[in-house]
C-alpha cells in the first residue's frame, strides 16, 4: 500500500502518441521520445503511462488512462478530434495544444500565422483552385517567371503543395542557368531530391503556394523548440543541391549542431507561442542576413544527440512541475538521475603542418583561409555578327519588345523572342544563295549571308539558351509618320543595327577540367589526409562562399568545380542556383581601364609591325620583363603575312565542308518551330560526342556553317587588303579558334591548321600579355583599375579572416577562469534562456564586414562530437575570365614599382618574375591561390603571427600537337588537355606576412568603406566582429565556456 501512496504522489503523464512515435518495440533504445521519456522517470517525480494504438484507436475516450499532463500530437492516421474530446473532458496540462495541429495541415494558414506574429517568412503568394487546370485570370506563367496577382516571381522560385502533409515540392530554374525543374520528396533510400531538365511549364492540378527561393549556401536549418525558452539547430545539406543525403556510418542523416543567431533565438521562442506547440520543429531558411521560416511541422524531436535528451528532459520537466506541483522546488539536482555513455564519433580533423610548397614552418601553424582566383574551363570560341537592318518585320521586332519607344534598343536573350526572331529572319532568308537577281550587288550579297548567318545561328543545337545567344537591336534612323488615330505624327525607326553575339559555351572539356581542379582542391589544399575537407565542410567549420561573372561559361565553370570540390552529384544547374553568387562589378569589364588598354594595343602595333624592330642581339637585358613588348617575336612582321596566307588556306577548305550543309539548309522548311532548349541536358555531358565525330561532323551543336562564318569573319578581319593593313587585335582569336578545331576537331583533318596555329601561338604569346600593358608600369595602372573592386574583397577575406583568429585566440586565453564553475552549475545553465537584456545587447552591427549579409554556420561544440570544434577555415573562389587573372597577376609582381611603395622589395621574386616573363598563356583554368596560415605559438601582436602563401597555375596551357606525355596523348583523344599544377610566386622557405602583402596591395584595392554597406536588418549580427560585444557573442561558441548564462544556443 505504501507503494500506492508513492505512485498517487507522482505525476502522471499521459502519452497518447501512435506506437511508432515512441518505438516501444526491438528499437526502444534508439527512439527520441523513449530517451527523454526515460530520463523524466529517473527523476522518481513521474508516473508515465502509454495509451497505445489499441486505446487510442478503438476504445472511447471515457476509459482511456487518466493523467495529468498529456503528450499528443498528430501522425498518419492519428484521430486528432478524439484526442480534443478527451483533454476537454479531462483537461490536463497540454504539452502542444490539440486544436492548433489542424493549422500546421495547411500551409497557407501557416505563412498568414507567422505573418501575424511578425515573423519573417519568403515572399509569396497564393493560386486556388477548385478544380484541376482551372484556368485563372490573376495567374500568368511565361518563360522565367510567374505573375500572382500581378506579384511577379522570377526563377528561380519554389512550388509548394498548400497542403502540409504533401511534400512534393518543387523548385523551377531560370534559362540563363540552363532551366529544368528540381523536385523535393521525403527521403527515400539516399535520395531527397531529382532534377527533371525537361520539365519548365508549373503544375494546375491543383492549388500551390509560389514563393520566392532563398540562395542560402547549400545549407537548411532545422531548429526544435522544448518550450519558448529553449531551441536547438542542426543543420545539414540542403537537399536542392544534388539530393544526395549524407548518411553516418550507422545509415543516419549527416546532421551538425549550429548555434543560432539573437534574433532567430526571438523567432524560435514566437513559433512556439504562435501556435501553441511547446515542443515543436521548423525550418529556417539564411539568405543575404536575413532568416526566414519556411515550414513548421510540429511535434518533432533531435535524433541520436544525448546532451538534448538531457535538456529535453529537464526542461519538460520543469514545465510539468510548474504546471501541476509549483510547491516543488524544480531546480535541477547536482547529479542527474542517469547515467548514459555517449558514444565518441570517429572524427578526421586536419593535422597541424605547414604549406609544403613554399616550405615548411613548424607543427603549430593552422590553415585559416583559401582565397583563390580562377579562370572558366575549355570554351567555344566567342563570335559577334554586325548587320544594319531595315526589314520591317525587324524593326516591328524591336518595337515589341522595348515597348514600342523609336529611339530605345532592345535585347532578346529569352527563347521566346529568339524564336519570334528566327521566325522573321527565316521569312527574310533569300531562299537562294548568291547569283539571284535580289543579291546582285556586293552589299546585298554580303546582308543576305549575314541574315543567313542569323539564322543559322539561332537553329544551333535545335535549342536557345539564353546564356549563350544574346542579339541586340539599336535603332539608327527614324522618320516621322503620321499616327493611325490620325492625331499627329509619332516617330519610327527606319534603319537599326544588330549585333548577334555567340559562343563562348563551355565545352564538354571545360567541364570535366573544372570538376577535375575542383577534386584537386579538395585534396591538395586543405592540408590533412584523406577526406578532411568533406569533414571540415560537413562539420560546418568550413565557410565556403563562391562568386562568379555574369558570364555563362564562367558559371557554370564555377558550379563544375562546386561539384569536385565537395564530391557532389547530379547536374549543374541545382548546383549553380544554391552554392554560386554573380558579381558582375567584382568580376566583369574592362571599362576602367579601356584608354589604357587602347594605348597598349595602339603601341604593340607599332612594335609588331615595325621592320626595325629590336633583335635582340647579343645583349640580352638583365631583366627581361622590364623592356618594352616583352614576350613579341622579332620577326613578328614577317609572321604576319604568312598568317593571314595559312588562314585562307584553312578558311577554303571549311568552305568546300559546308557546301552540303548549305544546300540542304535550303530544302528546310521555313516554319520549323525550335523546340525549348535542353541546355541543362548538354551541361551533363563530359564526354565527346562520338556519333558527330563519326559522322565526320564538327565536334559540339556548331555545324559546318557556323564553323565556315568563324574562318570567315577571322579571315575578313585579320586583314584589310583595301587600307593594307593588319588587325592585330584578331591574332588571339585566331589563335583560339586554332587552338579550339586542333582540340576538338582533329578529325576533319584541316591541312595547314597545325602550321597556323604554329604561327599564331607565336604571336598571341607576344600579343596577349601585352594588352594589358606594354611595359610592367603600364601593366600596373592597367590591373589595378581592372582587379581593383576583386582587390578589395580579397583584403576584406583576409582581415576578416585574421580577425576572427584573434577573437578566438583571446577567447581561450581566458579560458581557465571561465571554466572554474561547478559541473552542476553547468547543467543548470546550458539549457536556461537568456534574458532578453541579453539579447539586445547583441544587436550591433559591423558595417565594414562584407561578409555580414552572407549566411553562416556556425558548429555548436556542445552538441557535436568533434575533436577540433575551434578549427575553422574560410575559403573564397572567384571565377572569371582571362582579363581579370592577368590583371590580379601583373599587380601581385608589380606592385613595388608605384610611387607610393619605392624602395620595397616585390611581393614576387626576381627568379619567378623571370619565370612569368617566359608564361605567355594563362590558360583555361588558370589559377591564382592565397593561403593564410596562423603560427599559434606566436604572440598575437608579432606579425609573424599570420603568414601568407600565393601560387599560381598556368592552366591548361599545353600545346593540343604535343603528344609526347602518356597522359597528354589519353587526354588529348578525350578533347581535353590537363591543366598544370601549381607554382609558386616567392622564394622557396620565404615568409610573407599578412601585414606586409596589405602594405603592398592596399594601393591599388578598392577601400572597403567603398563598399556598399551590407543591407541587414537590426537585430542579426555575425559571429565574429570588431565591436565591444565580441567576447559576448562568442561565449556560446566553446566548451571551455558551457557555464555560460546563455539558454538557447
Amino acid at each position: 500500500m505504501e507503494g500506492d501512496d508513492d505512485l498517487r504522489e507522482k505525476i502522471t503523464i499521459g502519452v497518447c502518441v501512435m506506437e511508432k512515435k515512441v518505438k516501444c518495440g526491438s528499437e526502444a533504445f534508439s527512439g527520441p521520445m523513449l530517451q527523454i521519456l526515460e530520463r523524466l522517470e529517473a527523476f522518481g517525480e513521474f508516473n508515465i503511462v502509454h495509451f497505445g494504438d489499441k486505446v487510442i484507436l478503438e476504445d472511447p475516450i471515457e476509459s482511456w488512462p487518466i493523467c495529468d499532463c498529456l503528450i499528443a500530437f498528430y501522425s498518419t492516421g492519428y484521430p486528432l478530434e478524439k484526442a480534443e474530446a478527451y483533454a476537454a473532458l479531462r483537461k490536463p496540462f497540454l504539452v502542444n495544444e490539440l486544436a492548433q495541429q489542424h493549422l500546421l495541415h495547411d500551409r497557407r494558414v501557416v505563412y498568414e500565422k507567422l505573418a501575424m506574429f511578425g515573423i519573417n517568412v519568403p515572399r509569396y503568394a497564393l493560386v486556388n483552385r477548385e478544380f484541376p487546370n482551372q484556368e485563372l485570370d490573376y495567374f500568368v506563367e511565361e518563360e522565367d517567371f510567374v505573375e500572382v496577382h500581378n506579384n511577379r516571381f522570377m526563377k528561380p522560385f519554389v512550388e509548394k503543395p498548400i497542403h502540409g502533409d504533401d511534400h512534393s515540392i518543387m523548385i523551377y530554374y531560370p534559362s540563363s542557368a540552363g532551366g529544368g525543374m528540381k523536385e523535393l520528396f521525403r527521403k527515400v533510400g539516399n535520395r531527397s531530391s531529382e532534377f527533371h531538365p525537361d520539365v519548365r511549364r508549373v503544375r494546375r492540378e491543383g492549388s500551390y503556394i509560389y514563393e520566392e527561393f532563398m540562395p542560402t549556401g547549400g545549407t537548411d536549418v532545422k531548429v526544435y523548440t522544448v518550450g519558448p525558452e529553449y531551441a536547438h539547430a542542426e543543420a545539414r545539406k540542403s537537399p536542392v543541391v544534388d539530393g544526395v543525403v549524407m548518411r553516418n556510418h550507422d545509415g543516419k542523416e549527416v546532421r551538425y549542431p549550429v548555434l543560432l543567431t539573437p534574433i532567430e533565438k526571438e523567432m524560435a521562442r514566437e513559433v512556439c507561442i504562435a501556435f501553441s506547440q511547446a515542443v515543436c520543429g521548423f525550418d529556417l531558411l539564411r539568405c543575404d542576413g536575413r532568416s526566414y521560416v519556411c515550414d513548421v511541422n510540429g511535434w518533432s524531436f533531435v535524433k541520436n544527440s544525448y546532451k538534448y535528451y538531457d535538456d529535453a528532459a529537464c526542461v519538460l520537466r520543469k514545465m510539468f512541475l510548474e504546471a501541476k506541483a509549483p510547491h516543488l522546488s524544480s531546480t535541477i539536482p547536482p547529479t542527474l538521475p542517469w547515467k548514459v555513455n555517449e558514444p565518441v564519433q570517429p572524427t578526421e580533423g586536419l593535422t597541424r603542418q605547414g604549406s609544403g610548397i613554399i616550405g615548411t614552418f613548424g607543427q603549430a601553424e593552422e590553415l585559416r583561409c583559401v582565397i583563390a582566383i580562377i579562370r572558366h574551363g575549355d570554351r567555344t570560341p566567342k563570335q559577334k555578327v554586325k548587320l544594319r537592318v531595315t526589314e520591317e518585320k525587324l524593326l516591328n521586332l524591336m518595337l515589341k519588345y522595348n515597348g514600342g519607344k523609336p529611339r530605345a534598343e532592345t535585347k532578346l536573350k529569352t527563347a521566346v523572342q529568339l524564336q519570334d526572331l528566327l521566325d522573321a529572319t527565316r521569312i527574310l532568308v533569300p531562299r537562294a544563295r548568291s547569283g539571284q537577281e535580289s543579291d546582285s550587288e556586293a552589299e546585298d550579297i554580303e546582308h543576305a549571308e549575314k541574315l543567313r548567318l542569323v539564322k543559322a545561328v539561332l537553329e544551333e543545337g535545335g535549342h536557345f539558351s539564353g546564356i549563350y545567344r544574346k542579339v541586340q537591336l539599336k535603332p539608327l534612323k527614324w522618320v516621322k509618320v503620321a499616327k493611325a488615330n490620325g492625331e499627329g505624327e509619332e516617330e519610327r525607326p527606319t534603319e537599326a543595327l544588330m549585333i548577334l553575339k555567340y559562343g563562348g559555351v563551355l565545352t564538354h572539356a571545360g567541364r570535366k577540367q573544372a570538376e577535375e581542379l575542383g577534386r584537386f582542391f579538395r585534396n591538395n589544399m586543405y592540408p590533412g589526409e584523406g577526406t578532411g575537407l568533406l569533414r571540415l565542410h560537413s562539420t560546418y567549420r568550413h565557410d565556403l562562399k563562391i562568386y562568379s561573372s555574369d558570364e555563362g561559361r564562367v558559371q557554370m565553370s564555377a558550379a563544375a568545380f562546386a561539384k569536385g570540390l565537395l564530391d557532389l552529384e547530379g547536374q549543374l544547374t541545382p548546383i549553380l542556383v544554391s552554392l554560386v553568387s554573380k558579381d558582375y562589378s567584382m568580376l566583369d569589364g574592362l571599362e576602367n581601364a579601356s584608354a589604357q588598354m587602347e594605348e597598349a594595343k595602339a603601341r604593340l602595333y607599332e612594335i609588331i609591325t615595325s621592320e626595325t624592330k629590336n633583335n635582340h642581339s647579343s645583349s640580352k637585358p638583365e631583366k627581361p620583363w622590364m623592356v618594352d613588348g616583352c614576350g613579341v617575336p622579332p620577326n613578328a612582321s614577317e609572321l604576319l603575312p604568312k598568317l593571314v596566307k595559312l588562314a585562307k588556306k584553312v578558311t577554303e577548305q571549311v568552305r568546300i565542308l559546308a557546301k552540303d550543309e548549305y544546300e540542304a539548309l535550303e530544302d528546310r522548311s521555313s516554319y520549323d518551330v525550335i523546340p525549348p532548349y535542353d541546355q541543362a541536358k548538354a551541361l551533363g555531358k563530359t564526354n565527346i560526342d562520338v556519333d558527330r565525330i563519326a559522322a565526320g561532323l564538327p565536334c559540339g551543336s556548331e555545324g559546318f556553317l557556323l564553323m565556315l562564318a568563324r574562318w570567315t569573319k577571322l579571315e575578313r578581319e585579320l586583314y584589310n587588303e583595301r587600307k593594307e593593313r593588319f588587325d592585330i587585335t584578331q591574332i588571339p582569336d585566331v589563335y583560339d579558334s586554332c587552338k579550339y578545331d586542333l582540340l576538338h576537331n582533329a578529325h576533319l583533318n584541316l591541312e595547314g591548321l597545325d602550321e597556323l596555329f604554329k604561327v599564331a601561338q607565336l604571336l598571341a604569346d607576344g600579343v596577349i600579355p601585352n594588352e594589358y600593358g606594354i611595359n610592367p608600369k603600364q601593366k600596373l595602372k592597367i590591373g589595378s583599375k581592372v582587379a581593383r573592386r576583386l582587390l578589395g574583397k580579397i583584403l576584406i577575406d583576409v582581415r576578416n579572416t585574421r580577425e576572427e583568429a584573434i577573437s578566438i585566440a583571446e577567447l581561450k586565453s581566458n579560458q581557465d577562469s571561465n571554466s572554474a564553475v561547478s559541473s552542476s552549475a553547468r547543467e543548470d545553465t546550458d539549457y536556461q534562456f537568456k534574458s532578453q537584456n541579453s539579447l539586445s545587447s547583441e544587436k550591433s552591427l559591423d558595417q565594414d564586414d562584407d561578409d555580414d549579409k552572407e549566411p553562416k554556420y556556425r558548429l555548436d561544440p556542445k552538441y557535436a562530437n568533434v575533436k577540433t570544434p575551434d578549427r575553422h577555415v574560410r575559403t573564397r573562389l572567384y571565377f572569371t575570365s582571362e582579363s581579370h587573372i592577368h590583371s590580379l597577376i601583373n599587380v601581385l609582381r608589380y606592385c613595388h614599382l608605384d610611387d607610393s611603395l619605392q624602395g620595397e622589395p616585390g611581393l614576387v621574386c626576381d627568379s619567378t618574375l623571370e619565370r612569368l616573363s617566359r608564361t605567355k598563356e594563362l590558360d583555361y583554368m588558370s589559377y591564382i591561390v592565397l593561403r593564410l596560415f596562423e603560427n599559434t605559438e606566436v604572440a598575437l601582436e608579432d606579425p609573424k603571427r599570420f603568414r601568407v602563401e600565393m601560387t599560381f597555375s598556368r592552366g591548361a596551357d599545353l600545346s593540343p600537337l604535343e603528344g609526347n606525355d602518356s597522359e597528354a596523348a589519353s587526354l588529348h583523344q578525350e578533347h581535353t588537355l590537363p591543366i598544370n599544377g601549381p607554382e609558386r610566386l616567392q622564394e622557396i622557405g620565404s615568409y610573407l606576412t599578412l601585414e606586409r602583402m596589405e602594405k603592398m596591395i592596399r594601393p591599388f584595392a578598392m577601400p572597403a568603406e567603398d563598399f556598399p554597406p551590407p543591407t541587414i536588418p537590426q537585430g542579426f549580427s555575425g559571429y565574429f566582429s570588431k565591436s565591444a560585444t565580441v567576447l559576448e557573442r562568442l561565449v556560446n561558441l566553446w566548451p571551455f565556456n558551457r557555464n555560460s548564462n546563455a539558454n538557447v544556443k
